[in-house]
C-alpha cells in the first residue's frame, strides 16, 4: 500500500522533476489503479491452484523491483511503466490477501484478524506515506521511491520464514466471476460502496499537498500532517475492527457522513496548522475505516466464494482510486484545487443511497 500511495505525498516533486504538470503527476496513481483492477480477477483465476504464500511472495518481489525501478527512471515514461507492475503486484496481492484472515484463523477471531491484516493499510499511511514524504524533502524522490524498494525485498524475506503455507482451496474461472455478481445482492451492495467511497475519497487525497499548501500550510509541515492523517487511520481501523461484527451497514454509514463532512469543512475553511489537523484527524478516522469495513462486507456476503468475490471487490477499489485520481486531476487543472473537495464529498454522502435498504435488512457477519 505504501507503493501504490507513494506519490501522494510526492507529487510536486516528481512532476517538476520530470517536467509535467501536477494533474499528469497524478497518472502515478491512476496507472496502477487502473492496472490493479485488471490483475486483481485475472491474478486470482490464473494462480487458482498455486499456495497462496508463493503467489504473495512473487508478487511483492514484484513490487519491490518496480519501486527501484522508479527510483532510476530517466523520464516520467520509465516511472509510468513502473507504476504498471506495481499495479499488478497491489492487484494480484489484495486479492488473495484480503481473504487470507479465514485461512489463518480460527472463525471467532476473523474480525479481529481482518482489522490487524488491514492495519497495514493504515501504516502504510502512519508510516509509509509520511516517511516517504519526509525523506524525499530531505534527500529526493528517488531515494524515497529506493526505500520502499529495499523495505519490500525485506517483507519478502520475512513472508518466506514466517508465513505458514496456505495451500489453495478452490479455483475459479472467469466465466464464473460474473455470477458472483449478479448472483448476490450483498457483493452488488459491496461494489456499489467501495466504488462512490473509494473514487470520493481519492478524488480529493490524492491531491491533498496541493490542497493544503494552496490553504496557506508550510510545505515543511505537510509530511506531519499526513502521520496525523495516518495516526487517525489506525485508530480508525481498529475501531472499525470491534464493530464491524455487529454494526456492518451502521458503521458503513458513519464513513460515509464522516468523510463528508471531513471534506466539506476543508473546503470551506483555510485553516490553521492545528485546524489542518484536526480536519486530517477527521478524514483519516473515516478513511481508515473504509479498509476492514468494505472487506468484511464482501466477505461476509460471500464466505463461500471469498477469494473470488474479494478479486472482484479489489478490482473495484483499485479502479476506483485510478478513476478519482484522473477525474482529480482533470478537476485540478480544469477547474481549482479545491473543486475535488466537493465532488470527493458528494461521492461519499452517496455512498448513503446504497446503505439504506441495507440497514433495513442488516447483512450477516462472520461473527455471527
Amino acid at each position: 500500500m505504501t507503493s501504490e500511495l507513494l506519490p501522494v505525498g510526492l507529487l510536486t516533486e516528481v512532476g517538476s522533476a520530470l517536467e509535467v504538470s501536477e494533474g499528469s503527476a497524478g497518472l502515478m496513481v491512476t496507472v496502477p489503479g487502473l492496472v490493479a483492477a485488471v490483475s486483481a480477477p485475472v491474478v486470482t483465476v490464473a494462480t487458482g491452484r498455486l499456495d497462496r504464500r508463493a503467489v504473495l511472495v512473487v508478487l511483492i518481489g514484484l513490487m519491490g523491483a518496480a519501486n527501484l525501478a522508479s527510483a532510476l527512471a530517466t523520464s516520467f515514461t520509465v516511472v509510468l511503466a513502473a507504476r504498471v507492475l506495481i499495479g499488478v503486484s497491489v492487484g494480484g496481492f489484495w486479492a488473495i490477501a484480503g481473504g487470507i484472515a479465514l485461512r489463518l484463523v480460527p472463525e471467532r477471531h476473523v474480525p479481529r484478524a481482518m482489522a490487524v491484516i488491514f492495519g497495514g493499510v493504515e501504516a502504510a499511511s502512519v508510516l509509509g506515506v509520511p516517511a516517504g514524504t519526509f525523506l524525499g524533502d530531505l534527500s529526493g524522490w528517488r531515494t524515497a521511491f529506493a526505500a520502499v524498494g529495499v523495505l519490500g525485498l525485506v517483507a519478502l524475506t520475512c513472508m518466506v520464514f514466517l508465513m505458514p503455507a496456505v495451500p489453495a482451496r478452490q479455483t475459479i474461472t472467469f466465466a464464473e466471476l460474473p455470477g458472483v455478481f449478479r448472483g448476490n445482492a450483498g457483493v452488488r451492495a459491496g461494489i456499489a460502496l467501495t466504488f462512490l467511497v473509494i473514487t470520493g475519497h481519492f478524488l480529493a487525497y490524492t491531491f491533498v499537498r496541493p490542497i493544503l499548501q494552496e490553504g496557506g500550510v508550510d510545505p515543511g509541515l505537510i509530511g506531519a500532517l499526513l502521520l496525523v492523517f495516518g495516526v487517525a487511520g489506525i485508530t480508525g481501523n481498529f475501531l472499525a475492527g470491534a464493530l464491524v461484527a455487529r454494526w456492518l451497514p451502521q458503521t458503513a454509514a458513519a464513513i460515509s457522513v464522516v468523510l463528508t463532512l471531513a471534506m466539506v469543512l476543508l473546503a470551506l475553511a483555510e485553516p490553521s496548522v492545528a485546524g489542518a489537523a484536526a480536519l486530517m484527524v477527521l478524514w483519516g478516522l473515516g478513511y481508515g475505516a473504509v479498509p476492514v469495513t468494505l472487506q468484511t462486507w464482501i466477505l461476509d456476503a460471500a464466505p463461500d466464494t471469498a477469494e473470488a468475490a474479494s478479486s472482484l471487490y479489489v478490482s473495484t477499489f483499485n479502479l476506483s482510486i485510478a478513476l478519482g485520481a484522473l477525474l482529480g486531476g482533470l478537476a485540478v487543472d480544469g477547474i481549482a484545487t479545491t473543486s475535488v473537495l466537493w465532488i470527493g464529498a458528494a461521492l461519499a454522502l452517496a455512498a448513503l443511497l446504497v446503505l439504506a435498504p441495507a440497514r433495513r435488512a442488516p447483512t450477516p457477519t462472520a461473527a455471527e
